[in-house]
């Protein structure tokens, strides 16, 4: 007995410090060390009494024995990821102690019934073999608990190396929220000083306003993890730092398992520190609706603020669109840079004009738009329009050190309409408000540009009408719609035709379209290039048909800006020569003056496809000379044999001494610089008769010949003049 109680005392220990899934194992041999040791007390007790051993001590004995080979059998199962030596100890070596534990049961269970005493030190040597195994089985134990507590020191060893060196903020906290571990790499060292959180609740540290989505997380993990199915739980939230700024941080929660096995309610949180990607987040949302250059609003910005504002009960709000008159020049002849120099002027000056609530932005290009957000007043309104356009036109802008002069044009668009007593309660939308401040600028832009004009209803009409338009001559163009008429141009001496003008008509479901409503539209769409290539061809190929016919006659066409910017127009032009057979010398292009003046200016490619022309033996002539674009000291460089002098000084001849003396200058520089003059408009016998005198070469208009088709001419043009060429040849 005092060998079993000694051997209970000492194997206490080892049970208590078994692990949870050997405890039960552990537990049930303990307890078949005690039933031994009360069967070996109880058979003791009764001896030094004078009584034999007794039935009783025997069961004890029993009893333990068959705890003994059933503990071995009890156990959580090893793991499907257990490593196989481990599994080995833990079920191998329990199966013999049991099968002899069961034989020394049975054996003691034959001994006691049968009360046979020789058999006696046979059962003491089993009961000492068994307790011996027993011995053997909890010193294994003991050094499997031992291994357990090493790898869990090692892997705390490792979890510690590890959190102290990686960049994030590693915290454990208890189920109170109370910090108990902190460890900061590097980065947070170098960048934050966070304040010291250790021992304190982490609820001292997080922003009030993310205090409920945080707790919102811990709630939902707590409830997943007491079902069983906790996964790691990432929410977003601010940590104040030791300057009192606030941290954006990303933190991932999960459970942390202490060196017991047992978590104890403590969570294991990395934080990581996400202000870099805040402050680039920032930045693209800046660049994104801000402009890289001026730095003002972009045109998404204004679009979101604008419907922003007309979203608000009663709206009261007005929209002003600025552009620079004569930008692009700007860029072509100063270069890029110095256009961006311009814009950025611009810009200052008018963030400078408007109050601190109205948003300026750049729209795109060379327009600006600004949203007064609170348009009381139109006249108000009308009032920062001007003030825009005295600033951005007045004084120049400094490039370098140049100065360059620039005006500008300015359209004003209210959210409501607006009558003789203020303002109705008609809504307008985003979209319309804005496209009705554009419209306006534009409206300024073709009337000369340098002017404020309010947006009206008929706009809006306008520019449906032209958009139709444009649909229109795409199919009158592909059906053919289009005819070519000739206006004959006459010696004035001898009223003899030298040659015809070639027009273009259009009759739109029957009816004739004037040629000023389409001809813009035309130019503006592009459809002026293949247009102006099939007038090119009808008219040469009617105009050498009669040149075939022993009429010498001269054919003039006129051609936009976008024509002679076309690739391969020189080509072109050489292709319809070609293909009728006209003479080069009996072609000629007549160009307005501004635009062969202005486009010569600001691209010299257009000066040397004329002058490609030239060579080629093409003539050319300037169209509408006279209307103040081209100067006496220029016209000598232009590489033209032709002047036509524009309408509205032929209208004044007679009537009006200027005009009749500008019309006389014209004629005689015409005649000095050795170009043929031919006057435009011809109407009155007055006009007819001056010119005469003037000593003007040619003209034309409704007075000399009418606009023709090619029958008319062949029934009354041609008879007459064909026999009078014969004659005087």
């Amino acid at each position: 007995p005092l060998l079993d109680i000694g051997l209970a005392c000492a194997a206490l220990p080892f049970v208590l410090g078994s692990t949870r899934r050997h405890r039960g194992a552990a537990v049930t041999a303990y307890l078949a060390l005690l039933a031994l040791t009360a069967g070996d007390v109880i058979s003791t007790s009764v001896r030094l009494d004078g009584g034999p051993g007794g039935n009783l001590g025997d069961v004890a004995r029993f009893a333990a024995l068959l705890l003994l080979g059933a503990a071995p059998w009890i156990g959580a199962a090893a793991e499907p990821g257990e490593r196989r030596e481990t599994r080995g100890r833990l079920v191998g070596p329990g199966i013999a102690p049991a099968a002899l534990a069961g034989a020394a049961a049975m054996f003691v269970a034959g001994h006691s019934i049968a009360g046979g005493r020789t058999i006696e030190p046979v059962v003491v040597l089993v009961a000492g073999t068994a307790l011996l195994v027993l011995l053997v089985r909890l010193m294994d134990i003991l050094r499997e608990n031992e291994r357990l507590r090493a790898e869990v020191r090692s892997g705390e060893g490792h979890f510690l190396t590890l959190a102290e060196s990686i960049d994030d903020l590693v915290l454990i906290v208890d189920d109170r929220g109370t910090v108990q571990y902190v460890s900061a790499g590097e980065h947070w060292n170098a960048t934050h000083s966070l304040e010291d959180v250790l021992g304190r609740p982490l609820q001292e540290v997080l922003h009030p306003e993310d205090l409920p989505v945080v707790e919102e997380a811990l709630a939902l993990f707590g409830a997943d993890a007491a079902e069983g199915t906790a996964e790691p739980v990432r929410t977003s939230c601010r940590l104040r730092t030791a300057d009192g700024t606030w941290l954006p941080t990303e933190s991932t929660i999960s459970r942390y398992a202490a060196a017991s096995g047992d978590s104890g309610g403590r969570l294991l949180i990395t934080t990581r520190d996400l202000s870099e990607q805040a402050a680039l987040q920032r930045q693209v949302t800046h660049l994104t609706f801000h402009d890289g250059l001026t730095g003002l609003p972009n045109r998404s910005y204004f679009e979101e603020r604008t419907r922003q504002v007309l979203s608000r009960r009663n709206p009261v709000c007005a929209v002003v669109f600025v552009d620079l008159d004569g930008f692009t020049s700007v860029n072509d002849s100063a270069g890029h840079a110095a256009g961006d120099q311009v814009l950025a002027q611009a810009a200052r000056r008018m963030r400078a004009a408007v109050q601190a609530d109205d948003t300026v932005a750049r729209w795109g290009g060379d327009e600006f738009a600004v949203l007064v957000e609170s348009a009381v007043e139109a006249q108000a309104v009308v009032d920062l329009a001007e003030r825009l356009l005295r600033l951005l036109s007045t004084e120049p802008y400094r490039v370098g050190e140049r100065g360059l002069a620039l005006t500008a044009s300015v359209g004003v668009a209210f959210a409501e309409y607006q009558d003789d007593e203020g303002f109705d309660e008609h809504e307008t939308d985003a979209g319309a408000l804005i496209r009705n401040g554009d419209l306006a600028m534009a409206r300024a832009k073709e009337l000369g540009g340098g002017r404020v004009e309010i947006f009206a209803t008929h706009m809006h009409a306008d520019v449906v009408r032209r958009l139709e338009l444009g649909s229109d001559l795409q199919r009158a163009l592909a059906e053919e719609e289009f005819t070519v008429e000739f206006q004959p141009v006459v010696e004035l001496a001898t009223a003899r035709v030298t040659g015809v003008e070639a027009l273009l008509r259009w009759r739109r479901d029957g009816v004739q379209v004037p040629p000023e409503e389409f001809i813009g539209v035309a130019e503006e769409s592009g459809l002026m290039v293949p247009l102006g290539a099939w007038i090119l061809g009808e008219a040469c190929r009617e105009v050498a048909r009669w040149r075939a016919g022993s009429w010498d006659l001269g054919l003039s066409v006129n051609f936009t800006a976008r024509q002679i910017a076309a690739p391969r127009f020189v080509e072109m032009i050489a292709a319809a020569l070609t293909e009728t057979g006209l003479p080069p010398s009996a072609l000629t292009l007549e160009v307005r003056e501004e635009v062969l003046v202005e486009h010569i200016q600001q691209d010299e490619q257009h000066l040397l496809r004329l002058s490609a022309l030239r060579d080629l033996g093409v003539r050319l002539a300037i169209d509408d000379f006279g209307t103040g674009y081209a100067s006496l000291a220029f016209l000598g460089q232009l590489p033209v044999d032709i002047i036509k002098i524009d309408p509205s000084f032929v209208s004044g001849l007679g009537r009006d001494d200027t005009l009749t003396l500008l019309t006389r200058t014209i004629v005689t520089l015409g005649s000095e610089l050795g170009l043929t003059v031919v006057a435009e408009g011809i109407e009155r016998q007055e006009q007819l008769d001056l010119l005469r005198e003037m000593g003007c070469p040619r003209g034309q208009g409704f007075l000399v010949a009418r606009p023709m088709s090619p029958g008319m001419i062949d029934s009354t043009v041609r008879p007459v003049v064909v026999p009078l060429q014969a004659q005087a040849g």
